[in-house]
């Protein structure tokens, strides 16, 4: 590769197209999930783009699953627009199309400069660049500082080695600069470039049930998580927590408010409550203004107590996602989660008490299940006063430690695509990816089939009929999918796989 200096065109120069790239978000015979599951804008991608913008450059966002574009149709926006970069954001589930898209793009515009980021480039940077040379450079972790330098030396011709976080190819060999140090003051940050994401905020919706009334809009008040669940990749933002003042996140509420109408705010932070000091603060500040917005968060077990529930309630919280993982103590341990279902069971009680609703957030399928810890989940999701859960296929994520206890190494190419949550690519001993795939649907049916579930859903869509017509095409899709099933004979299983192994 040629790192000269770029040859300045006055009219594309600073253009940079950020991609969101399409990926498989659901199961082969899962398709009908579609309808119910999360349609929200890379946050990732906007704050690269405020970033970029602030120095000059000329930034656009391509949302590639939420407009249901096709590689080719990527391909053709980004050739029409001609920018003399292109910065695709990678989780290892879509490393393959943005390899293909990168690939096209260099056929037919071979001066344009593509560059990837994200948590699949974090945990496995130097491996994804020596395979696809597609990709030209690589920012790895924490990329809004990073990528704005890097961008600059394209420009000037400085020496790339001097650029912080980059992983490049030069004379045969790949070049990973030492990382830059964290953003600790995330309030230097510009605001998210909401204004850049067509038909927002219409276009972008939560999964069903996941607020009340729309629009929504996502925020990350707080980066890093201190904690090192097996099953986690923090390479991204790491282990030391940082936070916005309470004053910018209120700012950022008020904005989406005031120019989009915005009326719920999701807060995507790995940990809204570990500070609860910033969020006693911010409870304040809304209850203060009178800002009519309700909003959701997520929060570990150990972190909420009744009196800042109940001050988070009156402030207009609306859902706290917990990661409860399983009903059984014995794998809570396995998992490193600082966590008992006892303690689990209590916090769950302490937040339907405050007023607010528990989502519960649970794995199936990491080593160590059985029928036995099986059993305990269905048990615990029945018991406890919840009124929705995600429950994901147990995924060893490159980067995570579980993913070298299983493997052995950090890099491991199959399954790639497959590692979206939704797939079992892993299946512990004892335990076929059929009875997991049995097991997964008895426990999802254990918890929604109840009456008072029923009745509570039923209330809800009367509140909120927003969510009515994208439940009506989630059952017809459903009863479709099972009604093949059982005339294919697979006996309304709705996956179609074989079974994985370690070789």
């Amino acid at each position: 590769m040629n790192h000269c200096k770029r040859k300045k065109d006055p009219m594309n120069n600073r253009k940079i197209i950020f991609i969101n790239p399409p990926y498989e978000r659901v199961a082969p015979g899962y398709g009908f999930v579609r309808h119910i599951t999360n349609q929200a804008s890379s946050l990732g991608l906007l704050h690269l783009a405020a970033e970029v913008r602030e120095h000059g450059f000329v930034p656009s966002i391509i949302e590639s699953d939420i407009f249901n574009l096709s590689v080719d149709e990527i391909v053709q926006r980004v050739t029409t627009e001609q920018p003399a970069y292109v910065g695709i954001t990678l989780f290892t589930v879509g490393v393959w199309n943005a390899a293909l898209i990168a690939k096209k793009i260099k056929q037919q515009s071979p001066d344009t400069t593509i560059i990837v980021g994200g948590p699949h480039i974090s945990s496995m940077g130097e491996e994804t660049i020596s395979r696809f040379k597609e990709f030209d450079y690589a920012v790895n972790g924490e990329g809004e500082k990073p990528l704005v330098e890097l961008l600059k030396a394209l420009e000037d011709g400085s020496n790339l080695l001097q650029v912080p976080s980059l992983i490049f190819r030069k004379n045969s060999f790949v070049h990973e600069t030492p990382s830059k140090a964290i953003n600790r003051i995330l309030d230097e940050l510009p605001m998210p470039a909401w204004d850049l994401l067509p038909n927002f905020p219409q276009a972008y919706k939560p999964a069903i049930y996941d607020f009340p009334r729309g629009p929504v809009a996502t925020i990350a008040a707080s980066r890093g998580c201190p904690f090192h669940c097996k099953f986690c990749d923090t390479s991204t933002f790491g282990d030391k927590v940082r936070h916005y003042s309470p004053t910018k996140v209120f700012a950022m509420m008020q904005h989406l408010h005031d120019t989009y109408g915005i009326r719920h705010i999701m807060f995507v932070d790995d940990l809204f409550l570990a500070s609860k000091v910033r969020v006693t603060q911010l409870c304040n500040l809304l209850l203060e203004s009178g800002l009519k917005m309700t909003w959701s968060c997520t929060a570990r077990v150990d972190t909420v107590k009744p009196g800042v529930l109940e001050l988070m309630k009156k402030a207009g919280c609306w859902e706290i996602s917990f990661g409860l993982e399983t009903g059984s103590n014995k794998l809570l341990k396995k998992m490193d989660k600082i966590a008992e279902v006892e303690k689990s069971e209590q916090a769950v009680n302490w937040t339907a008490e405050a007023g607010i609703r528990t989502k519960g957030l649970f794995m199936l399928g990491f080593p160590g299940e059985d029928m036995e810890t099986i059993a305990q989940t269905k048990s615990f999701v029945q018991r406890i006063p919840m009124t929705i859960m995600n429950l994901s296929k147990f995924t060893p994520y490159p980067g995570s430690p579980i993913y070298r206890e299983l493997y052995g190494t950090n890099i491991r190419e199959d399954h790639w695509e497959k590692m979206n949550g939704m797939n079992f690519i892993w299946s512990p001993d004892g335990l076929s990816v059929n009875e997991l795939d049995k097991q997964y649907q008895e426990i999802l049916m254990a918890f929604y089939r109840r009456p008072k579930i029923g009745l509570y859903y039923l209330i809800l869509t009367i509140m909120y009929p927003n969510h009515f017509i994208r439940l009506l095409r989630f059952s017809l899709g459903y009863l479709a999918a099972k009604t093949r099933s059982i005339l294919a004979g697979r006996k309304g299983l709705l996956i179609k796989s074989t079974e994985p192994s370690l070789d």
